[in-house]
């Protein structure tokens, strides 16, 4: 079995992908099939959340048509929110608050909700459209090494020269 028929059946057990099939037709969002067991409710028309795509079980949510998400040009993007897929399947149902914890972390982090985001790193940044964000000005100075408790080199150590 491959992965991606590995990850509809288990988005589908865990009732990830029913949630998201709610979710479209609730909107009225029309759905259509994909590559490697996603579906693609197009035409979404809620205002929340505000991206242009986001992922719910194996069900891809866009406000543009299939036929656009489809395009050669966007299998990045396509990518992107299939890696969301398998974040479901491997979750199940506590995605959603993981997902919203890691958000929160990288909102205090840097004002962004995707820079530090767990989740989204994993599906990869660029690929979902977002831009590396710097810390938040007061966060600058807790950096890798006063995080892990080491302390910079002393003034004429070897670590000077």
């Amino acid at each position: 079995m491959s992965w991606a028929a590995f990850r509809t059946a288990l988005t589908a057990v865990n009732g990830t992908t029913l949630a998201g099939l709610g979710l479209a037709v609730l909107s009225g969002a029309r759905l259509r099939r994909a590559p490697g067991g996603i579906l693609i409710a197009e035409n979404y028309r809620h205002r929340m959340p505000p991206a242009t795509c986001f992922t719910v079980g194996s069900v891809i949510i866009t406000r543009r048509t299939a036929d656009w998400l489809l395009h050669e040009s966007r299998s990045e993007l396509l990518a992107h929110e299939s890696r969301h897929a398998g974040q479901y399947a491997v979750l199940g149902p506590l995605f959603w608050p993981a997902y919203w914890a890691s958000s929160g972390y990288s909102w205090a982090m840097t004002g962004t909700y995707g820079t530090r985001n767990a989740f989204e790193r994993h599906a990869g940044l660029e690929r979902g459209g977002y831009r590396r964000a710097p810390l938040r000005p007061g966060l600058q100075r807790f950096t890798r090494s006063a995080a892990t408790g080491s302390t910079p080199p002393s003034a004429g150590s070897p670590a000077d020269g």
